[in-house]
């Protein structure tokens, strides 16, 4: 018996950098907004019906979020059905003795969708919407030091940003990496000469010396994809990802 879709996502398609295949893409969904959890606590009481204020739900969500990490930081895992968590040590151990070092060494926690989530899989409808207009567009951004995926970074370490024509190119005074802190607004740029790979599908940086936060980060550039010719006015592409700073 087929199954009714009740849900549809969006998604454009980009030319894969993980092959050499010009012909190869991927899909990346084409999300309208990042909800938060008032957000959602407030469509389950005006859609879902849930029976409850927006307001009380969001008080025993955070409660529970809050017990949740504190579990998680004792390394217990977790499994409430729509995920799974748990934390990983990243790093390497040079002799069976050594002990753990911040420096070398740091705690990720993982998450991973539940039984309940995969069961929505069946009802999604995916509408590709053909290769997307490329300006420039980040994709995804990885913290060397700890493997961290769109998530946290560390200041002082290496950064890779990838994604499509982010190459730093241009003299206008807005071209280069910036974080922006979503709570101050206030602006970071990283020093030209902290940026250490510089091509049109990578970029590595050094972190600056960030304050703990939440953290948008963004390129600017007049980089056209064609060497011999610059954008008259800069380019920017914020991530749609928050990056985070403990």
């Amino acid at each position: 018996m087929a199954t009714s879709t009740l849900h549809s996502i969006k998604a454009n398609l980009y030319l894969n950098l993980l092959t050499d295949d010009p012909n190869d893409y991927s899909a990346r969904v084409d999300s309208e907004k990042s909800l938060s959890t008032r957000d959602i606590c407030n469509s389950a009481v005006t859609r879902g019906g849930a029976a409850t204020t927006a307001e009380s739900m969001e008080y025993h969500v955070d409660l529970f979020f809050k017990e949740m990490g504190y579990q998680l930081s004792n390394g217990f895992s977790v499994n409430t059905g729509y995920f799974t968590a748990g934390a990983l040590i990243k790093g390497v151990f040079n002799s069976p003795g050594e002990s753990f070092d911040p420096n070398k060494h740091s705690v990720l926690f993982q998450f991973n969708q539940g039984a309940l989530l995969r069961e929505e899989i069946q009802n999604i409808n995916v509408e590709i919407q053909g290769v997307a207009d490329t300006g420039t567009v980040i994709m995804e951004v990885v913290d060397v030091k700890s493997g961290s995926v769109n998530d946290v970074v560390t200041p002082g370490r290496n950064l890779r940003i990838r994604g499509t024509k982010v190459k730093i190119d241009g003299d206008h005074p807005e071209v280069g990496v910036s974080f922006v802190n979503t709570s101050t607004g206030d602006v970071v740029k990283v020093d030209p000469t902290d940026i250490v790979e510089n091509m049109p599908s990578e970029l590595i940086i050094f972190t600056p010396e960030l304050e703990a936060g939440t953290y948008n980060v963004k390129v600017t550039t007049q980089f056209s994809g064609n060497s011999s010719s610059l954008l008259k006015d800069p380019r920017t592409t914020v991530f749609e990802h928050q990056l985070t700073v403990q």
